[in-house]
């Protein structure tokens, strides 16, 4: 299953990356202390194998922070400012290499991280987290398929379905 949400995610973010960027959203500078730490850590992720076990304790967690994240709310009024190096590579580190394991993009966990640090507004977040999704959806797949562990099996209609919705 991760193999083929690494995939989608390809397709899915790298179209929606491609939008926000034409549309000015993208922020470089904001998005390579995340980048530069995540990719190789995305694709030790990737290469590395867990358990069925670990992998859905893993899973399990990212999927409840990303529902924590749905209940967080707010309006902020304080200025953005830029991150940290010492926060944000760790963090791009840590993000990246879960992402590899479970077959995640990461931007569930990076999105909230820019938004509630005040390092972005949303359309930057979305924009870099595209981004992020993007480079280190590849950097998973590229572990996994050096473990042997690249397996699409009958999915493929999955993926041609996805590609359509998301270019629609």
């Amino acid at each position: 299953m991760a193999t083929t949400a690494l995939t989608l995610n390809l397709f899915v973010a790298g179209m929606g990356w491609l939008a926000f960027a034409r549309a000015g959203h993208f922020v470089g500078r904001l998005a390579w202390p995340f980048l530069v730490t995540s990719v190789p850590a995305a694709f030790l992720g990737g290469a590395t194998a867990v358990s069925v076990r670990v992998y859905a304790a893993l899973l399990a967690g990212a999927l409840f922070i990303a529902a924590l994240r749905l209940f967080m709310t707010g309006r902020y009024q304080d200025p953005l400012r830029s991150p940290r190096l010492g926060i944000a590579m760790p963090a791009g580190a840590g993000i990246g290499w879960l992402s590899g394991v479970v077959g995640i993009g990461g931007g569930v966990f990076l999105s909230p991280l820019l938004l509630l640090l005040r390092w972005a507004n949303a359309k930057q977040t979305a924009a870099v987290s595209a981004c992020f999704i993007l480079v280190n959806s590849a950097s998973g797949l590229a572990g996994r398929f050096v473990r042997g562990a690249v397996d699409y099996g009958t999915l493929w209609p999955l993926l041609l379905a996805a590609f359509a919705g998301g270019l629609l």
